[in-house]
């Protein structure tokens, strides 16, 4: 099943081409990585998808459905069924574990003890079970990440996107959470979109590679 596909799509910023005509599809279970240098476009590719922007020109659909074209976002991020994992994690500082994972839970509506189950098994999932009421503060830069991973796997997303969500950390730690990532991808069978500039990294992480160069891909 096609869970991603991109048709003749181009983005504009302040007149500037970000993308110039990328097509792209994405099966189900796929890992791909999309790898290029800085200011190549690969961050513009996971937004497009996630629905924070949309295509000035071309097609994105989701599952077979189109959320988005030309200018005009059909299916908003909330209901694209996608999870995501910042470059800069972005979690809430004045919430504890539990609340920044919560919060999606919350948004769609699923019930308080429903809520507790799944947070207590994402948790452990990602190996930070008793960490629950801690902040952000109060955990290292590898803890952190794997909270990043729980908030988008609790909502059970059919594609994982994860935009460079290892580079701020040092190369031993960015190995180990590279195999914890493959780990949950072969359990859990999500569809990941991952974003970096590092080869080694790329080699690692994908089932594909999709090189970017200039807001295009390579062939």
């Amino acid at each position: 099943m096609k869970i991603v596909g991109m048709d003749a799509v181009s983005k504009f910023y302040n007149g500037e081409r970000a993308l110039d005509n990328v097509s792209l599809e994405i099966e189900e279970g796929e890992r791909i990585v999309i790898l290029g240098p800085s200011g190549c476009g690969k961050t513009t590719i996971l937004r497009l998808i996630a629905g924070f922007i949309a295509p000035d020109t071309g097609a994105i659909s989701i599952a077979g459905e189109l959320v988005s074209r030309d200018g005009r976002i059909f299916t908003p991020p909330e209901r694209r069924n996608l999870g995501m994992v910042f470059q800069d994690l972005a979690l809430w500082p004045h919430l504890s574990v539990k609340g920044n994972i919560e919060f999606g839970l919350k948004a769609r509506g699923i019930p308080r003890e429903e809520r507790k189950r799944k947070i207590r098994e994402v948790l452990d999932l990602v190996g930070m079970a008793g960490y629950a009421d801690r902040k952000p503060a109060e955990l290292s830069g590898g803890q952190q990440q794997r909270v990043a991973l729980a908030r988008a796997l609790v909502l059970e997303p059919r594609a994982l996107l994860m935009d460079e969500p290892l580079s701020s950390l040092d190369l031993e730690l960015n190995i180990r959470l590279r195999k914890e990532i493959l780990r949950l991808q072969e359990k859990l069978g999500f569809t990941m979109v991952y974003v970096t500039h590092d080869r080694d990294e790329a080699a690692d992480m994908a089932t594909r590679v999709v090189s970017m160069k200039q807001g295009r891909i390579e062939v």
